[in-house]
């Protein structure tokens, strides 16, 4: 059975639907940055996880060309995620989609590598006929976050993020700047589950009160 990261790291992919702490380790990722309403039919958002599907599929599928991955095991393709942040606003106003900005990203395994990754955007971009050239890999750190399963649509988050400050309050602060985002884990396909069962898990950076 191929590698499932969502069923072997639970605690990162499949919390409850109450707020928790978690420690989460570095990770690689390909990524795509770019700025916009997501919902934006052909619009750079909807491109970009094109592009990271693309990638993300080539390096899987590897194992049946010439490019042998070092210790390459066969695995299913993580869910998409996404960083998210608006220029001159605290927090996130879901009535301003078009500020948005934001890195799209794929988790890769570990023994993918940056070489990896190159060798991937110049076969899909042979194959695909498309420019893969936006694809980059990406090294996060995330670190200790509060998370939350939300359920629903995307525009309703803000219920769930009331409830993950509110967790918080008594002994950490979020911790949301430059370097750490919000940060949201799409385990629904929004094309083909209905708003109201989409699941996706909403996470925070935050640190101690008395750091």
């Amino acid at each position: 059975m191929p590698f499932d990261y969502k069923k072997e790291y639970k605690e990162f992919y499949m919390p409850q639907k109450k707020p928790s702490i978690v420690e989460v380790p570095p990770m690689n990722y390909i990524a795509v940055r770019g700025k916009g309403d997501p919902n934006k039919e052909d619009g750079e958002y909807k491109q970009s996880i094109t592009l990271l599907y693309g990638v993300a599929y080539t390096l899987k599928m590897s194992k049946k060309t010439d490019h042998q991955i070092e210790g390459y095991f066969d695995y299913v393709v993580p869910p998409l995620e996404g960083f998210w942040w608006q220029e001159n606003i605290k927090g996130m106003d879901y009535n301003k989609k078009d500020q948005l900005q934001w890195i799209s990203v794929i988790r890769l395994p570990d023994f993918i590598t940056k070489e990896d990754v190159e060798w991937a955007k110049e076969s899909a971009t042979k194959k695909k006929k498309m420019d893969f050239s936006k694809v980059e890999f990406f090294h996060y750190e995330e670190g200790l976050c509060v998370q939350c399963m939300h359920i629903g649509s995307y525009d309703d988050e803000v219920a769930t993020v009331s409830l993950m400050h509110e967790f918080i309050k008594d002994e950490y602060v979020l911790d949301i700047n430059d370097q750490r985002r919000h940060h949201e884990i799409y385990l629904s396909d929004a094309r083909r589950v209905a708003e109201e069962k989409r699941k996706t898990v909403v996470r925070h950076p935050i640190k101690k009160l008395d750091q």
